[in-house]
């Protein structure tokens, strides 16, 4: 079945003041190679983040016959909130192209299982993926830095090797066929990327000046935060959801893991901020205003 017409769905985002790494071109959702697998494999549950109950394996009644969704422009409107904001890091397409090689679950029933498990195991490892990428990136130690944000530090070469070598096994891995992938320890391979992620963090958050907030699986649920001076700060895995960040500098900081859900971001500074993706800033408020790292899409809801 062909979908070269399909909406992409980085269609949902406005256009970045930087276009995305070539490098992370592979690692956005495109919905137009996809097999509508997050509308299937997931279940939703009737919250304020989507309208309906729904069980994993079971098509969104939403799903259109041709992977398309029915109420893609009016999604937020209808309660379907918590689609706006998903991202799988272009597991779908991965999983649909190239593990099942283009062979969907409505034409081939059998694929369905092993198609959804693969599906949970890949958007981990793209997710990865993304990190990995961004770190290696970051400028080797006796590079012209500047003074700013994550660019301004400088990655020793052992870690850089150790960051590449990261790099090509997880993307080896996900090269497996859906048996493999289901057999992959997941948690185990996750570990040992964050060890690698914990020390870039330190180094990039070592060259912000002055004495930087630890707020490592903080509770800052509704907290009030406006103008707050985080740079520099680790907010790995903290739970901003619904925090007044109006103004605050996130320059250099850690995000990776932090729950933005309904985080008030208007005129907040991320730039330089390390390991954020484009679902923590979809799940987010913001305006034009909001100042976000190099490669994220302002999101159409902003």
């Amino acid at each position: 079945m062909s979908h070269e017409h399909r909406r992409p769905a980085q269609d949902r985002t406005s256009a970045p003041a930087h276009a995305p790494d070539a490098a992370r071109l592979p690692l956005l959702s495109d919905c137009g190679n996809c097999f509508g697998l997050c509308c299937v494999a997931l279940p939703f549950a009737r919250s304020a983040d989507f309208a309906l109950d729904k069980e994993a394996g079971r098509p969104c009644p939403n799903l259109q016959a041709d992977f398309r969704c029915g109420v893609h422009q009016d999604l937020r409107q209808r309660g379907f909130s918590g689609c706006t904001v998903f991202e799988c890091f272009g597991a779908g397409q991965k999983i649909s192209q190239v593990t099942f090689q283009g062979q969907d679950w409505r034409t081939a029933p059998e694929t369905a299982r092993p198609m959804f498990d693969a599906f949970a195991v890949m958007r981990q490892l793209h997710e990865l993926l993304w990190y990995l990428t961004e770190a290696v990136a970051l400028p080797p130690s006796g590079a012209s830095t500047g003074s700013t944000g994550a660019a301004g530090a400088a990655l020793p070469a052992a870690l850089r090797d150790e960051l590449r070598a990261a790099l090509e096994k997880t993307e080896r891995l996900t090269l497996g066929t859906a048996e493999e992938l289901a057999g992959l320890d997941v948690p185990a391979h996750r570990g040992e990327v964050n060890t690698l992620l914990l020390r870039v963090s330190e180094l990039v958050r070592a060259k912000v000046p002055g004495r930087k907030k630890d707020r490592r699986g903080a509770d800052l649920m509704g907290a009030r935060l406006t103008g707050a001076d985080l740079k520099g700060a680790n907010l790995r895995g903290a739970y901003l959801i619904a925090a007044d960040l109006r103004g605050a500098d996130l320059r250099s900081a850690d995000m990776i893991g932090a729950d933005l859900r309904d985080a008030d971001l208007r005129g907040a500074d991320l730039t330089g901020s390390i390991f954020l993706t484009q679902a923590q800033v979809n799940a987010a408020r913001g305006d034009a205003t909001t100042r976000l790292p190099r490669g994220l899409r302002r999101p159409a809801h902003w």
